[in-house]
């Protein structure tokens, strides 16, 4: 029998738990939870391939939720992909330093959850994040530092930049870029993740930067210019969903 994936959806509003559920029906068996509290309880019987939660809900939130989950090494792998609130670009940090694989903004596009969630199916890790090459010059500053990059390529979730200097892992900064053809400077806090020194073969020293605090407009720009430039993937067939309390 072929194995039947399951997408966790968890919200404490029905009406976006039966949304989601529509969303992404087509990735397997869907099964929803009204709080964080039964979101647990259901993911240590069932183990979901995928879990899908809302940020801010009464009791548990989906960081909280998220946190479990990373602690348990039974349950540290599985995807997590958090929604929050489109206008508080603290909601974002909040869900990255609980480790999210996946932030999507609300209100939810359609399209950006389906390909989140079909991406990591696909390849359970941050690496499952739709990356595209892009050359712009970066700022990055910190208290004491400000230092200049050329960026390599970009993911809703984070940049890859090129420097003389790199800092170290968990290192906090702010970044100022442009995207090509675009008016405007993107700003954003974000973590060092990695660092890496350049060498005498004519590797680069470089850094990857995953964004904490992002605005709406920020987030949305990248998304856009994301999306027009990576491949999609193709659509699944629907299946049923089943809910609990």
């Amino acid at each position: 029998m072929e194995f039947q994936r399951k997408i966790l959806i968890v919200d404490d509003t029905a009406m976006f738990r039966e949304l989601n559920s529509i969303f992404l029906a087509r990735f397997g068996a869907v099964v929803t939870a009204s709080s964080g509290e039964a979101a647990l309880e259901l993911i240590r019987k069932q183990r979901p391939s995928i879990i899908v939660t809302d940020l801010n809900m009464p009791g548990m939130g989906g960081d909280g939720l998220c946190r479990e989950v990373r602690r348990d090494p039974e349950l540290a792998c599985t995807p997590v992909i958090i929604l929050t609130s489109s206008d508080c670009a603290a909601d974002r940090a909040r869900a990255v330093r609980a480790g999210a694989n996946d932030i999507v903004a609300k209100p939810i596009s359609r399209m950006t959850l389906v390909e989140s969630v079909s991406r990591f199916l696909r390849s359970p890790s941050q690496g499952g994040l739709a990356r595209v090459d892009v050359e712009t010059n970066v700022r990055i500053r910190t208290a004491d530092i400000e230092a200049w990059g050329l960026s390599c390529n970009l993911s809703r979730g984070g940049i890859f930049v090129e420097a003389d200097a790199v800092m170290p892992s968990a290192t906090e900064v702010e970044l100022e870029f442009e995207l090509p053809e675009a008016n405007l400077p993107l700003r954003s806090t974000a973590r060092v993740v990695w660092a890496r020194e350049g060498d005498p073969h004519g590797s680069r020293s470089g850094m990857g930067l995953q964004f904490l605090a992002i605005d709406r407009e920020a987030s949305q720009q990248i998304e856009s210019f994301i999306f027009e430039r990576a491949p999609h993937e193709a659509p699944a067939r629907s299946v049923r969903s089943t809910s609990a309390a």
